[in-house]
């Protein structure tokens, strides 16, 4: 079992097979090869701190698997992941859901929060809800599922649009439009825009009465093994008397709790979207 910084967590440490976790290593280190190269025996054995016969012997045990491939011959022979690979990611993915991957994270930040927490998935411009977590306590919001929320003016839009190539989101609010919801709504692109620069810096959007007068909503793009868009998540409450200074701490608390779902849907964390 894997930490949310990539690594392995120590209680389940002890019951690591060595030979599996050398495997391991020897994969984590041909996913570093470029397009069109590879890893001889020697560069393997002293990426992963192992002797080359027992990395030669690894190599040959997972090419039979398809997972590893080989090129050319001899001192030349070289290294890189096997096809067996994209067909188990693949699979991997269709496995994953969302849903069931955000929710303990969710319960986590709204126990440390003490705000409401949603998830949401992108679809035609909008943000939709598709799972939640209200408070037991305290002030509840009228936060349904399906929603579907704007993506210049709400948390989860805005870290949906803030995640694609600025060209696409441009496109994307053409045919959404800007329509102002409260006094403090952006409605000119190009304040949008330069808004979304510092979102994407950042790491997290906020929705200052945005959407809804009296409404916060803090905001933070989930990414796939793709470095794609998945989806985000937020936390809303009640702005009242809240000192501008909570912003950023819960915009990091929602940012990091991201990070972790984004880990688990095979993103290696710490990197921004990719801008295909």
């Amino acid at each position: 079992m894997r930490n949310s910084e990539g690594g392995a967590d120590s209680g389940e440490q002890k019951y690591w097979v060595r030979t599996v976790a050398r495997a391991a290593e020897v994969l984590e280190a041909l996913a570093t090869v470029g397009p069109g190269g590879g890893l001889s025996v020697t560069e393997i054995s002293q990426t992963c701190g192992i002797s080359k016969s027992a990395a030669f012997g690894l190599l040959q045990t997972l090419r039979s698997f398809g997972l590893v491939a080989d090129d050319g011959e001899g001192m030349s022979r070289r290294y890189r992941l096997g096809m067996s690979l994209a067909r188990l990611g693949d699979r991997a993915q269709v496995q994953v859901s969302l849903r069931e991957v955000a929710r303990p994270v969710l319960r986590e930040l709204s126990r440390a929060t003490g705000l409401a927490s949603r998830v949401a998935v992108p679809e035609a411009g909008h943000a939709v809800v598709i799972d939640q977590v209200d408070l037991e306590h305290g002030s509840r919001l009228d936060l349904r599922m399906g929603t579907r929320e704007l993506p210049h003016c709400s948390g989860l839009g805005k870290a949906l649009l803030a995640a694609m190539p600025e060209e696409e989101g441009r496109a994307l609010v053409h045919r959404t439009g800007l329509p102002r919801r409260t006094s403090r709504t952006i409605t000119d692109e190009d304040t949008l825009f330069a808004h979304l620069r510092d979102v994407r810096a950042s790491g997290y959007a906020l929705d200052d009465e945005e959407d809804a007068e009296g409404i916060f909503c803090i905001g933070s793009p989930l990414l796939d093994h793709r470095g794609r868009v998945a989806g985000a998540i937020s936390i809303t409450g009640l702005k009242l008397d809240l000192p501008g200074w909570r912003f950023q701490e819960l915009g990091r608390q929602v940012r990091d709790a991201a990070q972790r779902i984004s880990v688990s849907l095979g993103h290696p964390g710490g990197s921004e979207p990719e801008r295909t």
